[in-house]
């Protein structure tokens, strides 16, 4: 006569053999997406990354500094939105150089997001830019704030920019400006 307990462990070592197997089966699947997502991930993280400064690219001019996080024109113009005049920041943006003054190069107006600028001085007048540096890449150090230009500033930065008579004698009133004034300017060579 059969023991009626052969079967009950017969059905368990069945299970048992069935979990075995699953269990076996997912570990295999989980090794193998683990090594597709080793294999992938530094590809997919390759398109990510941005290339690195190298400063052999870029000529210094004032203060040399480290790049660090550097705004676009965009985000800085959003930084400046946000101020209100008194306050300050320091920060370091990458764009485009508009203009250079075009007696000395004693400063420099930056491309923001839109039509905006940033009117660029140079910490203690203590440097000047190339006067051919127009529509050059720079990338700018120092603190960036909210300022009003008044009248006599504004003509003679204009005539300092190559500004006619007649462009002159049309500012009949103060400006507000995105201002900066930097320690240090890298532009591209």
């Amino acid at each position: 006569m059969k023991s009626n307990i052969t079967i009950p462990v017969r059905f368990l070592e069945s299970a048992q053999y069935q979990i075995i197997n699953y269990l076996r089966m997912s570990i295999k699947i989980n090794v193998i997406l683990v090594m597709f997502l080793l294999c992938i991930g530094p590809i997919a993280m390759g398109q990510k990354q941005t290339k690195v400064f190298d400063s052999k690219d870029y000529a210094l001019f004032g203060d040399k500094f480290k790049v660090t996080k550097i705004y676009s024109k965009n985000e800085m113009l959003k930084k400046y939105k946000k101020l209100k005049k008194g306050d300050t920041i320091t920060v370091q943006f990458q764009s485009n150089i508009k203009q250079v003054c075009k007696k000395k190069g004693c400063w420099m107006k930056m491309e923001l997001a839109g039509d905006n600028e940033s009117f660029v001085k140079f910490k203690d007048y203590g440097f000047f830019v190339p006067l051919n540096a127009d529509n050059s890449q720079a990338i700018v150090n120092g603190k960036a704030f909210v300022d009003v230009e008044s009248v006599e500033s504004l003509k003679h930065y204009a005539k300092d920019g190559g500004k006619s008579a007649t462009e002159i004698a049309k500012i009949t009133k103060p400006e507000v400006t995105f201002s900066f004034l930097a320690e240090g300017v890298y532009i591209k060579k």
